[in-house]
């Protein structure tokens, strides 16, 4: 069991420690809702950031959720802290109506968004947020009682995107009662916020078992390294799984891939599906990327070769052709509308292809190929095409205003357009 991390984490080792993650970064926002934890957050990187010879320019941002009548007076408070603490602090608003079911989703979704669009004005390219050891303890017991895998039960990760923001969580390693005490010795009293103790939501009824299991031996600090460790095992499954990837996988330019049946179903059960679910999420359009359970359930089918002729799954369309696995994009199924390419612009397609226009030129339009008679396809492409339909029919085409084609899947028959398959 690690040792609670507390009293040396506001020295200037600690403070080195926990912003090393940011060190260099010219601009960094703090997410800051008034709570204990959020302004500890606040007080330990200003105090980093004065400790630098060469600090960087920090930028509070504290949204007001619209869900609590006391919300605008705590983002009130913490942009008079900000201004305390010589920060500067935008206040922002999530206006318009709220769902009726899954509402911390959404208000976290809407966070992310609206913070995300105020440090793009602000140039700020990444953000700072107080999750801690407890948040993590929390989200890994969520996940394991929805039946995550290993990559869910990392937990979360000290780093990355979230609706196109980068988040950084230097506090991942600290406790809830060490944060307290740096916002009680910086003299603040934080925002208590009801919905935390609110009994609806699962998050709050694992916060409220973690005493009981704490009694047990299962307190924060062992499943925070029981997260660690899921975390070195999911990467050294990834790593097996790239380079098996690279072996047995092929994909072509209308975006399907083949997978090599008896190299597949002679790999661990966690390698298969982990590759198996990397091909699912680019051939179908990154629908579900932890649909877990239902990649199990394809990849046991296939090596108990009980799949039938055909199986639909996650966006995609999947055969045993001889000694290959088949993988085509579903047709029909959320498929893209047409999309103008505006000159010297770019889209991503589908979720699978990059398009862009490398020229001057308005009124070219990507669309879906729909039905093309093979003999027109190989008189394009100058070879045989042995694509599964379901490829062909799904796969991006682009023409100009005449009507002519410049581009076909991956292939582009024009230099005014380039076309890139997205396998990341």
């Amino acid at each position: 069991m690690s040792a609670r991390l507390g009293p040396d984490i506001d020295t200037e080792a600690g403070l080195q420690r926990l912003f090393a993650g940011v060190a260099g970064e010219p601009a960094i926002g703090l997410a800051v809702s008034g709570g204990a934890d959020s302004l500890a957050l606040l007080v330990l990187a200003q105090r980093w950031a004065a400790s630098l010879a060469q600090p960087p320019r920090l930028h509070v941002y504290s949204l007001d959720h619209g869900l609590r009548p006391e919300a605008a007076d705590e983002v009130a408070m913490v942009l008079g802290i900000a201004r305390q603490f010589g920060l500067a602090a935008t206040g922002l608003v999530w206006a318009g109506d709220k769902p009726l079911s899954g509402v911390q989703e959404a208000a976290r979704l809407a966070r992310y968004r609206l913070i995300g669009a105020a440090m793009a004005g602000d140039g700020v390219g990444v953000l700072l947020t107080a999750h801690h050891r407890d948040d993590q303890a929390e989200t890994v017991l969520m996940r394991l009682a929805h039946g995550s895998g290993l990559e869910g039960l990392k937990g979360m990760t000290p780093r990355s995107e979230v609706s196109g923001v980068q988040v950084h969580r230097p506090l991942l390693a600290v406790d809830r009662d060490a944060l307290a005490a740096v916002v009680d010795r910086a003299g603040l009293v934080p925002a208590a916020d009801p919905s935390n103790l609110d009994s609806h939501y699962e998050r709050v009824r694992w916060r409220q078992a973690m005493p009981a299991l704490a009694e047990l031996g299962l307190d924060a600090a062992t499943i925070a390294q029981f997260a660690a460790r899921m975390g070195e095992a999911d990467a050294a499954i990834a790593q097996l799984a790239e380079a098996v990837f690279a072996e047995i996988v092929r994909l072509d330019g209308f975006g399907a891939a083949r997978i090599e049946l008896a190299a597949f179903t002679g790999l661990s059960a966690a390698v298969a599906t982990r590759v198996l679910g990397r091909v699912l999420n680019i051939v179908g359009g990154r629908q579900k990327p932890r649909a877990l359970g239902q990649v199990e359930r394809l990849r046991a089918a296939i090596c108990a070769d009980d799949l039938p002729r055909s199986s639909t799954v996650l966006g995609c369309v999947v055969r045993l052709k001889g000694d290959v696995i088949a993988v085509a994009r579903e047709p029909g199924r959320s498929m893209p509308v047409d999309a103008r390419l505006a000159p010297h612009g770019e889209l991503v397609w589908d979720e699978r292809f990059r398009i862009i226009n490398g020229s001057d030129e308005g009124g070219l339009t990507a669309s879906v190929a729909d039905y093309l008679p093979r003999h027109r396809l190989e008189a394009f492409l100058g070879f045989k095409v042995t694509a599964p339909a379901e490829a062909i029919r799904t796969a991006p085409i682009v023409r100009d205003a005449a009507g002519g084609v410049l581009s076909l899947g991956g292939w582009s028959f024009d230099e005014r357009i380039s076309v890139q398959l997205l396998i990341d």
